[in-house]
């Protein structure tokens, strides 16, 4: 059940066996020519002890008068709860209107607890309906108390703070090498030689062999008679670039031993770097 808030309407309470409101209306407080202040004459101030609507008003009634609610609160509470609404009509029907509803209920309680029971009456006595009053009473009690309660507790962004940001979690690797200073260099010399290895493919254009060389010597050493110097024996074409006439003077060279070797030809040098000389034996011979 509903009411008004605690604004709406004043009750003043005295040792629990009567009430004494006082209505806060024009007379009361001053004309004024503000909004704030004629919504402030016209409404009902309810001031017990922070209790708020019709439920909380009866609470603080019964339990300030500490005996049995069946047999006296009920009654009293519900004169002065009558005699509230009246005051609050005598102001502003509509302020009062769902007090009107409890002012109903209550006047037929009431009744119900004055009168003698009815045996051919149906529906709940008196009694009963004092009791459900006293249990709807306990009820707001226990919802109040578990209000505090929960209010009570720590709240966030007032009694406590959440941490902005969550950490990272961070996974601690500790590391050890075994390898030995060999072991890096025979790695590293293995990445070297893998990255810079390149099979070697040579010209054989520009590749004077020792084969040709014996074959171009064997058909001119016969006509050879003096010493001559082994550059006259290069094959043409090949002194003009420095690599072809490196290749034909490396295979001319070879060829030249091999044929000593064999007995068909004399090699001679002056001296240190100076010109290799040959000639047939054949001439040597003559």
């Amino acid at each position: 059940m509903t009411a008004p808030a605690g604004r709406d309407a004043a009750i003043l309470l005295s040792g629990g066996s009567g009430a004494q409101t006082t209505p806060a209306g024009p007379a009361a407080s001053g004309a004024t020519g503000s909004i704030a202040e004629r919504r402030a004459a016209e409404a009902l101030i309810v001031d017990v002890e922070g209790f708020e609507g019709p439920l909380d008003l009866l609470l603080s009634l019964s339990r300030s008068q500490k005996v049995d609610l069946r047999r006296i609160s009920v009654l009293q509470l519900a004169e002065q709860y009558l005699a509230f609404v009246e005051e609050a009509r005598a102001l502003r029907i509509e302020l009062a209107a769902d007090y009107l509803v409890m002012a109903a209920w209550l006047a037929y309680l009431k009744s119900r607890l004055l009168l003698p029971p009815d045996p051919d009456a149906d529906g709940p006595t008196g009694e009963d309906m004092a009791a459900h009053l006293a249990f709807q009473l306990e009820r707001l009690q226990a919802m109040r108390e578990a209000a505090e309660r929960l209010m009570a507790r720590p709240r966030v962004g007032m009694d406590m703070f959440p941490r902005g940001r969550s950490e990272p979690v961070v996974a601690a690797r500790t590391t050890r090498y075994t390898a030995t200073l060999a072991d890096i260099m025979h790695a590293y010399a293995r990445l070297r030689t893998k990255e810079e290895f390149r099979p070697y493919a040579f010209d054989r254009e520009n590749v004077f062999t020792m084969e040709q060389a014996l074959a171009r010597l064997r058909d001119l050493i016969g006509y050879g008679g003096s010493w001559t110097d082994l550059s006259r024996y290069l094959p043409d074409g090949w002194v003009e670039d420095p690599g072809r006439r490196r290749s034909a003077t490396a295979a001319t060279f070879a060829a030249t031993l091999e044929l000593a070797r064999q007995g068909r030809l004399e090699i001679r040098q002056g001296s240190t770097f100076a010109p290799i000389q040959i000639r047939a034996r054949s001439a040597a011979r003559g």
